[in-house]
């Protein structure tokens, strides 16, 4: 990628943060994701088995993973499909920059997203239900590798969804299932070695698994290792696994939105909005 294309990409992205911070609605929506979070803490009462961790903690660490999984994944393949249904990939023949830019920018807004909502998690929980933080700067450079890679390893796997996904109105139901699936299989909600030994190797195929792990190891103290499977926090292995899914989603974020793009025509667009307007979906 050259120079100026990540510097086009940077640009583009500091003006749909900027956008993005005079939505309120939007913001409430990432803000309403923290609240669930807090409130799910505030009624578990139990240690984790084994140890005399909080289970609220184990929750709080598996639910920061999964907000930062659920930001890369969901909300940026929602992101680009609707972009793409109001032309935004069909002007990006004219952009500077083109598809790689617009990698770069929706990177960059998505990052941000992520750190934000991920502060706000840490430091509500902190405050308000007795959360988690990190304990010395080992624990603290930890949160900031598993954050970084984790982020790395979903967004550009978020971009690639993006650009096969129909339309915008089916989006979100074809990729919530699936990620409530791994939610509930990744160790994110309650300790993996509580389910079967299958699902826990089903699990450890996909990023999310991975990502709850290696804050788990920033968050809570070494005697939680005590309910991992392996019984340690596994952090290279935790990177080994973020960086491949980092390499797969970028080999194949790039073609499939350059395939997207080319797709696209004016007349195309005009049959998706007048298929629109026949469903009510917008106004005629």
């Amino acid at each position: 990628m050259t120079t100026h294309r990540l510097r086009a990409g940077i640009q583009r992205g500091g003006i749909e943060l900027r956008h993005l911070l005079r939505n309120p609605k939007e913001m409430s929506g990432h803000l309403s994701n923290v609240v669930v979070a807090l409130l799910i803490a505030a009624y578990i009462s139990d240690d984790v088995p084994g140890t005399g961790t909080p289970m609220a903690h184990l929750v709080l660490a598996g639910f920061a993973a999964y907000l930062l999984f659920q930001i890369g994944l969901i909300n940026l393949p929602q992101i680009l499909v609707t972009e793409r249904e109001e032309g935004a990939l069909l002007r990006l023949r004219a952009t500077p920059g083109g598809i790689p830019a617009y990698l770069v920018a929706k990177c960059l807004l998505v990052v941000v997203m992520a750190a934000g909502t991920l502060a706000v998690l840490l430091a509500s929980a902190a405050l308000l239900v007795d959360g988690p933080l990190p304990h010395g700067p080992g624990a603290w450079l930890t949160l900031l590798w598993v954050t970084a890679l984790g982020l790395l390893a979903v967004v550009p796997l978020g971009a690639a969804i993006g650009a096969v996904l129909p339309n915008p109105r089916e989006a979100l139901a074809l990729i919530m299932l699936p990620a409530l699936a791994l939610l509930l299989t990744s160790g994110a909600m309650f300790p993996i070695t509580s389910l079967p030994v299958p699902v826990q190797q089903v699990a450890s195929v996909f990023p999310l698994k991975w990502m709850a792990q290696g804050l788990r190891a920033a968050l809570l103290p070494d005697s939680a290792r005590a309910s991992e499977p392996a019984g340690s926090w596994e952090l290279p292995l935790v990177a080994l696994v973020l960086t491949a899914w980092t390499v797969l989603g970028f080999l194949l974020a790039v073609p499939l939105l350059r395939r997207a793009a080319r797709r696209e025509s004016g007349s195309r667009l005009s049959a998706r909005h007048r298929r629109a307007a026949r469903s009510g979906a917008v106004p005629a």
